[in-house]
């Protein structure tokens, strides 16, 4: 491949990336390191770092803007966050221990069971709230901060361990635990991934990662445009639409990589 056709194609897989981000605040990490291993053949190892590094400077971009339009439940995401910077650690030290194929098999699957749970959950209108739920100038029962904290927990480790910012169970854990609609869901997973990838990333960066050079800059500037892309159409779409668009982006994903990584997960 020609430097010109990698480099654009950097920037081109970054658009889909912050595109897939501002639409459904999760869906981003799920696509970015599929692109760079299979549509740029950059090794699984610093393809994890560098999905780590796009979408979490990606994220934290979009959750500025959401921030401003005081979109974000800051409370429940900064629970949510802490406990997940604290495990995003081990997740990158387990990622080193394994092989590339089961890696890549176990993430598949762990996306095709969460994109069936929100593909049967409920819209924003449906939403029955439950005793954790967070409203508008109300506190969290300690029962809401294990909730949180536990769920917080298992996005940290896939962060580290897959290169995800942890969308993928940041929305649904969201939408469950506190009964948010699915917008300030998607706003509030936003600064989630943000600070929770800083943590993947450091960790990363500590065994020795290293990024090739424009295409990271290349993959993180697409990001950027496409997040303003994601945003506006999400503000057209209705929470129901935004979960399903979420559900049929992780099949499609899934079955690719299985499909990628089972037969020589089986020939090992």
């Amino acid at each position: 491949m020609d430097v010109w056709m990698h480099d654009l194609l950097g920037l081109a897989f970054g658009l889909i990336v912050g595109i897939s981000l501002g639409l459904t605040g999760g869906g981003g990490s799920i696509f970015g390191v599929p692109l760079l291993v299979y549509g740029l053949n950059i090794p699984v190892g610093t393809s994890i770092g560098l999905s780590l590094a796009a979408v979490g400077i990606t994220a934290g971009f979009g959750a500025a803007l959401r921030l401003k339009e005081k979109e974000v439940d800051l409370r429940a995401g900064l629970v949510f966050a802490v406990a997940g910077m604290v495990l995003a650690p081990l997740g990158a030290w387990i990622g080193t221990k394994v092989s590339a194929a089961l890696l890549l098999s176990a993430f598949a699957l762990i996306m095709a069971f969460i994109g069936l749970r929100m593909w049967r959950g409920k819209a924003e209108t449906g939403i029955v709230p439950g005793p954790c739920t967070v409203r508008p100038g109300g506190g969290l029962g300690p029962g809401c901060y294990v909730r949180l904290s536990l769920a917080g927990c298992a996005a940290g480790l896939m962060s580290g361990l897959f290169g995800v910012g942890g969308g993928f169970i940041i929305v649904p854990a969201l939408l469950y635990v506190t009964g948010m609609s699915i917008h300030r869901a998607v706003a509030t997973s936003l600064l989630v991934i943000f600070l929770i990838s800083l943590s993947g990333l450091a960790a990363h960066l500590a065994h020795g990662q290293q990024f090739p050079m424009p295409v990271t800059a290349l993959f993180i500037g697409g990001g950027f445009a496409g997040m303003f892309v994601g945003g506006a159409l999400r503000s057209r779409l209705s929470g129901a639409a935004l979960q399903r668009v979420f559900a049929i982006g992780m099949w499609f994903v899934a079955a690719y990589m299985l499909a990628r990584n089972l037969p020589a997960f089986f020939r090992s």
